[in-house]
This record gives structure tokens, sequence and C-alpha cells, in this order.
């Protein structure tokens, strides 16, 4: 049986730091259309572009691309991209991949494969991705989000601190992690199916994603299963900065 799945990718114009970010000019191309290619280069069965701002709306329509005009209260991406499911009328069992509009080098087949895994298991109505861990000062840094895992392959919990705390490699200033078991780094990369969506969408925010500002930190506070396939390696990183800008015009100039 093929795989099918449909991929949704939230573009806001607001930015504080790349205002006006999924428009910005890449080697000849708006950001935005080169992350609607590595969704088309995934065989999507369907893919929506979930905007809050005309000029995007106008922008991929103008790329062929189908756009979706939603709210602009949401406070995250996942709830933009229930609301276009909505929209659209999807059935429950429908598996939707949340796609940033910022991940103009995501591989292709990293879309393809948080989808099959959220297509080859029942448990969960949500599956991620997570790498191993190669740089020990990786673990340390906040910004890289770390996740502990079931023997299932379930996540216990997701974190800025690094976890599990190695107590006695830790113990000692500058200790770095003895390998005991392999520290992941979370992709934030996800695919839902419908019917989880719409149950999300009802859940009050929780202590923890406020503390730690993660917002899958909802998803375990209500008790809900997130399935985490290990990949490879983390795709190369999506845009934030100026700096980021030219890293991936540089990398889509080689590739073009």
């Amino acid at each position: 049986m093929s795989l099918r799945f449909k991929v949704i990718i939230p573009a806001r114009y607001a930015s504080t730091r790349l205002p006006g970010k999924p428009l910005l000019s890449i080697a000849g191309k708006p950001m935005i259309a080169h992350v609607c290619e590595r969704a088309q280069e995934a065989d999507a069965e369907e893919i929506i572009v979930a905007t809050d701002d005309d000029r995007i709306f106008q922008t991929v329509s103008g790329l062929g691309v189908k756009a979706v005009m939603t709210g602009a209260d949401h406070q995250s991406g996942t709830e933009r991209i229930a609301e276009v499911a909505r929209q659209c009328g999807w059935a429950d069992t429908e598996i939707v991949v949340n796609l940033q509009g910022d991940e103009p080098l995501i591989p292709p087949a990293t879309i393809r494969e948080v989808a099959s895994a959220l297509a080859g298991q029942k448990q969960a109505g949500i599956a991620t991705l997570a790498a191993e861990i190669t740089d020990s000062g990786e673990v340390f840094n906040p910004n890289a989000v770390k996740v502990v895992l079931n023997k299932a392959g379930f996540a216990l919990y997701f974190s800025r601190a690094p976890i599990p705390w190695d107590r006695d490699a830790f113990s000692q200033e500058g200790g770095k992690p003895s390998g005991k078991m392999p520290y992941l780094r979370h992709i934030g990369m996800y695919a839902y199916r419908v019917e989880f969506l719409n149950r999300y969408c009802s859940w009050e925010p929780s202590p923890l994603e406020s503390i730690e500002s993660l917002e899958q930190l909802r998803i375990l506070w209500h008790g809900e299963a997130v399935l985490v396939k290990i990949v490879d390696k983390s795709p190369p990183a999506g845009v934030d900065t100026r700096e980021d800008l030219r890293r991936v015009e540089r990398l889509l100039c080689v590739r073009h």
C-alpha cells in the first residue's frame, strides 16, 4: 500500500528577526517556493500553505500552489493546521505533515519519514523525529531540544535542559556525557491524524509548555502518546536570521 499524506505549510508574515520571511528571495525565488518544492519532491498528495497574510496568499497562489487564509489569532502552527483541516473537511484518518515555511533545505525523504512513522502504527495520533547528538556541547545548548523515549519509542519528555541528567558524568564542572545512552535531539517536524488535531485544539495550554516554551509538552500534559522515530541525522537548519538566509542562499545556488 502506497504512502498517502498531505502537507500543510504554516507561513506568517510577521517575524521579530526577519519580517516577511516566507517572501524573502533565495536563489531568485521566494523562500516559500523552495519549501513547496521540497513537499512536491516528497510526493505529498496535497500541499497547502496556511497563512493569515494576503501578500503570502497571493504569492503562493501565483506559484500554482493552493493557499488557505486562516485566522490571525492562532497561538501555534498546530492550531493553524487544524483550522485548514476543518476548512477542507478532511477525514479523521488522514495524515497531515506540518512543514515549517522557513525550511527550504528540508530533505524530501525526511518529510516522508515522519508521515511513514505515523502511518505504520495506531497507538498515537502524532509522530515526530529525533537524531542522536554527536557533539557533547549540544547537550547543554538550550536551543537544541532534547527528548527521552521509553522502550517502545514514545516520548517521555522534551526539554531544553540536558536530559537524562548523567549524574556521575556531570558531577564535576565541565563534565561530558558518559556515553551510557545516546542523547537525542528533537527534530521539530510532525505528522498528525486529523482526529488528533481536532482534540488538540480543545486542550488548554499547560504550565510545562509555558515554562520550557515547547508546544509539544501540551500533548504529554494531556496524557497523549507521541511516537518518535530516530533518524540518521538532523536535517539542515532553517532560516531564522540574515546569516541563515545567506547560508541557505549559497547552498541553493550551488544546487541550481
